[in-house]
């Protein structure tokens, strides 16, 4: 038996409409591909707005979304059994004072790291959520978000001295 919401639905409708841009660049973190993230953001909302009644807190709507693109990126990479890799630096991260070759050597070596280094790394780091997000997200507590935190950025210096 359905437990639609109205009210809910509504709030998911608007949110989406809002965050659109967000979870566009969240599918490309994790794809690299234009067309691909736009299948996997269509994809996810289609799977929120038909699943709506399983959000049992309205207040998580943000942790609930995200976790949906994160595991329908991971779904697209493991049915195509590759990760999409461009020689272009990622559309989807913007960061500054740092020069083209520095982006390639940071943007290849996120690519290296276990997916859960990588999940953490690019929601804290290029979507800018707080650690207590991530965790509700990623279904962790915090002080393993901060402890895989902690791993990603060494296991990163460690790839991008290798280079150096």
């Amino acid at each position: 038996m359905s437990t639609f919401n109205n009210d809910h639905y509504n709030k998911l409708v608007e949110f989406i409409k809002i965050h659109q841009d967000d979870f566009y660049r969240l599918a490309y973190s994790y794809v690299h591909n234009r067309d691909s993230a736009l299948d996997i953001v269509q994809e996810s909302i289609y799977k929120s707005l038909t699943s709506i009644d399983k959000l049992k807190n309205i207040n998580k709507i943000k942790a609930w979304m995200f976790s949906i693109i994160i595991n329908t990126s991971i779904s697209f990479l493991r049915k195509n059994k590759r990760l999409i890799i461009t020689n272009n630096i990622p559309e989807a991260v913007q960061y500054q004072n740092i020069d083209i070759a520095d982006k390639m050597d940071l943007h290849q070596a996120i690519e290296r790291l276990d997916m859960k280094y990588k999940t953490v790394i690019i929601l804290r780091y290029f979507q800018g959520l707080k650690i207590n997000e991530i965790a509700d997200i990623t279904g962790v507590n915090v002080n393993t978000v901060k402890s895989r935190l902690y791993s990603g950025i060494n296991r990163l210096k460690v790839i991008l001295n290798k280079r150096g």
